[in-house]
């Protein structure tokens, strides 16, 4: 539903020639809305094909004939059995491509692996929210967005390398290597990864949330430079190394938080980043898209936000979603 498109429409925006295979009726995305299709689906055509026909087979072997690449976001048992790995269709194209986007690995077995229950097995709601409550997921499916993107990276370094051949990227994989410098803490120096509160960074002080006189602040401390700056518009004194700040978290913080309920999250925006002081106030998704107009595109009749990825001299053309066609 969501690693898979996601993945085939960057490359999309970035000029590939997509086209979307679904089954009869469409893909299930279709029925969750417009908008959310249209988030994953821009700039590709779409054609609907029944692998389990001996027709399908012969209409998806015509078209790894003529293709790069199949990406293919399925459970690996449905994968197999359909024929779309490069085991199967090397024998219409041997320098093809095929990239599996699954939950656990295309040797992994068929658990069922969702956005959220993956997050939820690797450590990552186990290390998000207040150490007081509830472990929490965020708000958005990071594991599906990110998994797309190294499922994207790897499809066009298997491209470039000039042969053919069989990627596999997993959920679960992605996930533990978003969790990298906590995991090297973890095997490496036995240290466990700890919930903090207003989302402490584990080694920088003070990198995390703030409340203000109105609003939060988000300030993010990652050298002494920086610290030197925002002490001195905050009218703080002292901690001024890394090691002291780490060491002398708790007073840190104390004294930081009580600066900063002396004015709001906004104005201490506009005081902090004149200075180079990596800080923000904390907005909603409406608020930051209503200030950031730039992302926003048309694609049809629908406003989405637009490629991240931007290339010298190339502006992508953002088309429609396809319409469901046979």
């Amino acid at each position: 539903m969501l690693a898979g498109p996601y993945a085939t429409m960057l490359l999309a925006d970035l000029g590939a020639d997509v086209t979307k295979i679904e089954p009869a009726g469409g893909e299930i995305s279709r029925t969750v809305g417009d908008s959310y299709f249209a988030s994953l689906n821009r700039n590709k055509s779409s054609v609907c094909l029944d692998l389990n026909s001996p027709n399908g087979q012969q209409r998806l072997g015509a078209l790894a004939a003529k293709s790069h690449a199949l990406l293919v976001n399925l459970k690996p048992s449905a994968i197999r059995r359909l024929g779309l790995t490069y085991d199967t269709l090397r024998r219409y194209n041997d320098k093809i491509v095929c990239v599996a986007v699954t939950g656990f690995g295309l040797n992994g077995g068929d658990d069922p692996a969702f956005d959220y229950v993956v997050q939820a097995g690797v450590g990552t709601a186990a290390l998000t929210g207040d150490p007081d409550g509830p472990p929490t997921l965020p708000g958005y499916s990071s594991a599906d967005n990110s998994t797309g993107m190294c499922a994207a990276l790897g499809l066009l370094a298997k491209i470039v390398s000039g042969s053919g051949g069989q990627v596999d990227v997993s959920l679960r994989d992605v996930m533990f290597s978003q969790l990298n410098y906590h995991a090297a803490a973890y095997l490496n120096d036995g240290t466990e990864p700890q919930r903090r509160p207003y989302g402490a960074h584990s080694y920088y002080v003070p990198a995390q949330l703030f409340p203000t006189a109105d609003g939060y602040l988000a300030l993010f401390i990652t050298h002494d430079g920086f610290w030197k700056s925002f002490a001195t518009e905050a009218g703080v004194d002292g901690f001024e190394t890394m090691t002291q700040r780490v060491t002398r978290r708790d007073e840190v913080l104390a004294v930081v938080t009580a600066a900063l309920a002396a004015d709001t999250a906004a104005s201490w925006e506009r005081r902090l980043r004149p200075l180079g002081v990596p800080a923000a106030a904390v907005r909603t998704l409406p608020e930051a898209l209503q200030a950031t107009a730039e992302v926003v595109v048309l694609a049809g009749d629908m406003r989405l936000v637009g490629s991240p990825i931007h290339v010298a001299g190339y502006q992508p053309e953002y088309r429609p979603p396809p319409r469901l066609q046979a």
